[in-house]
């Protein structure tokens, strides 16, 4: 997988940073823990503090357009995030006693 941050802006109000990337890959589309973790890795952040706004590919094209917020921890994530988008691409838990 091959990144290209294409634009990184900062947001004061909201303290966190903007970014929209395009992510060129090889094989089967990654899935949003693929991302999420790629992008972590990346730009040094944590998991917990990264929000994947959108993806967009065409057909054919091995290649994603994408805008993940960033935000400067857990707590303020939570509070300008709605719940089901900060949820989104996360791991779920496993449950317990299941076969």
């Amino acid at each position: 997988m091959d990144f290209e941050i294409t634009n990184d802006k900062r947001n004061e109000l909201l303290s966190r940073r903007e970014v929209q990337f395009t992510l060129k890959y090889d094989g089967a589309t990654p899935s949003r823990m693929q991302i999420i973790g790629k992008l972590c890795a990346l730009l040094n952040i944590k998991e917990d503090q990264i929000t994947l706004d959108s993806l967009s590919s065409s057909f054919g094209k091995t290649e994603i357009n994408g805008a993940a917020r960033i935000y400067e921890s857990k707590e303020i994530r939570n509070k300008t995030e709605r719940p089901h988008l900060a949820a989104r691409g996360m791991p779920k838990p496993k449950e317990e006693g299941a076969a």
